[in-house]
This record gives structure tokens, C-alpha cells and sequence, in this order.
């Protein structure tokens, strides 16, 4: 992926050798994808540079580019929040998601290889195992690696950096949520999805990918209050 597409795949991954602004600003946007910043909590530019042991400079700018991707808004007076996520932002979040998750599922199916399906399998075990161990961080982060080796394989940059921006948006309400209901309520169409890719049913990795989504969509929405804060 490039651009905003980049992959997130943990705390320890793929920085070495990276300008400090562009390890500050994956820093900043996996804390914000994973919901380890709350939605509507307001927190100080300099809170940011001591959270991320960063100089100024650098968080300003990851501050610049997260704002431009809607993941963060400027509250004035050197503060910024993660935007809360209302009925309507859900609603249109979720109208994007069902054409891009069975778009990208699709393609992913037609370009996998045996070992991409074996990675995306231990993928799934490892998620399987953080639900079964209720680890809603891990839950969190290898669901979203799951996803995002999928849009990885589809091999359409432009689209997957569309999928990646909704992660931003939705992302750190899914944390709130899945806090309140525990893992092990967290089904998801993984094993359907990669039987599909298996057999190479393109039109049904589609279908699941879609499916999958609106499960994980609707749990939100079914939390949510009018103010977007969880009931």
C-alpha cells in the first residue's frame, strides 16, 4: 500500500529507518486506529510529545496529517480530540465499507497465492486465540492486520487507502465497544472468507467480506448513543 494506506501491524513493525516525523505520525495513528486515545477525550499538543517521547516538530506535523485524514479535530487552545462517531458519520461509514470490503475481498481472491493464504490463516488463529483469551487489544490489532493484508493482496491503492481512512474513523469507537461486550460477542466471517479464497470464489469472498463488515458495523451501531458515545 502507499500513501495514507500504510499497513499498521503492531508496535514494533517496520519503523527502522524511517524519518522521525513518519515514525511519530504511525505512532500516532495506530494509538488513534486502536482507540488507545478515547473518542471526544480532548488531550494537549504537548501531552502528545511526552505520550510519544517525540520533539514538537514531529507531532505537529503527524498532528497536520491526521487532522487532514479526519482521524483527529483541532479544539483550540493547543488541544486536540479523536472525533466522537454520531449515528450519521456511522451510516455513511458503513454505506462506503459494503463496496469496498466486497471490491477488495474480490480482488484479494483472484491475486492470493497459497502462502498469502496461509499467512492470512495465522492471521485468523491468532485472532481466534485473542478472542478465546479475551485480549481486546490483540483482538483489535490482528483483526484490523487481517483486513489490511486483504486490502494488501487486492492490489488497488487508491481503494485501499479509502478502507484504511474509515478504519481511522471507526476504529476508536470499536475499541469503546468491544470493551462493553468482551471478545467472545465478536463473531466475525473470517472462515467463511477464506474458504472462499481457497476454492477461488471471488463472488463469494465478496459476499463474506461484506457480511463480515456489516456484523462488526451494526455492533457499533447497536451501542451507540445519539451523542456518539456508547450506551
Amino acid at each position: 500500500m502507499d500513501g495514507n494506506a500504510q499497513k499498521t501491524t503492531g508496535k514494533d513493525s517496520g519503523t527502522a529507518g524511517l524519518p522521525a516525523h513518519e515514525m511519530i505520525y504511525r505512532k500516532l495513528r495506530e494509538q488513534i486506529l486502536f482507540g488507545e486515545i478515547a473518542p471526544g477525550q480532548p488531550v494537549t499538543i504537548q501531552g502528545l510529545t511526552e505520550r510519544l517521547n517525540a520533539g514538537m516538530t514531529p507531532v505537529r506535523e503527524a498532528i497536520r496529517r491526521l487532522t487532514s485524514e479526519g482521524a483527529l479535530e483541532f479544539q483550540g487552545n493547543r488541544r486536540v480530540i479523536v472525533p466522537l462517531l454520531t449515528a450519521d458519520n456511522l451510516a455513511e461509514i458503513t454505506f462506503a465499507r459494503q463496496w469496498l470490503e466486497a471490491e477488495l475481498g474480490q480482488r484479494a481472491t483472484i491475486r492470493a497465492t497459497p502462502a498469502d493464504l496461509a499467512d492470512l490463516t495465522q492471521l485468523d488463529q491468532v485472532l481466534d486465540h485473542a478472542i478465546s483469551q479475551g485480549d481486546l487489544p490483540a483482538y483489535l490489532e490482528f483483526n484490523y492486520r487481517f483486513h489490511a493484508r486483504i486490502y494488501d493482496l487486492a492490489e488497488a491503492p487508491i481503494l485501499a487507502a479509502m478502507a484504511e481512512g474509515l478504519w481511522l474513523r471507526f476504529g476508536p469507537s470499536l475499541r469503546v465497544v468491544c470493551g462493553r461486550v468482551g471478545t467472545q460477542n465478536l463473531p466475525d466471517r473470517h472462515k467463511e472468507l477464506l474458504a472462499c479464497m481457497k476454492k477461488g470464489d471471488a463472488e463469494g469472498a465478496a459476499h463474506a467480506c461484506r457480511e463480515d463488515m456489516l456484523q462488526g458495523m451494526e455492533q457499533v451501531r447497536d451501542m451507540l448513543a445519539p451523542n456518539g458515545r456508547p450506551d
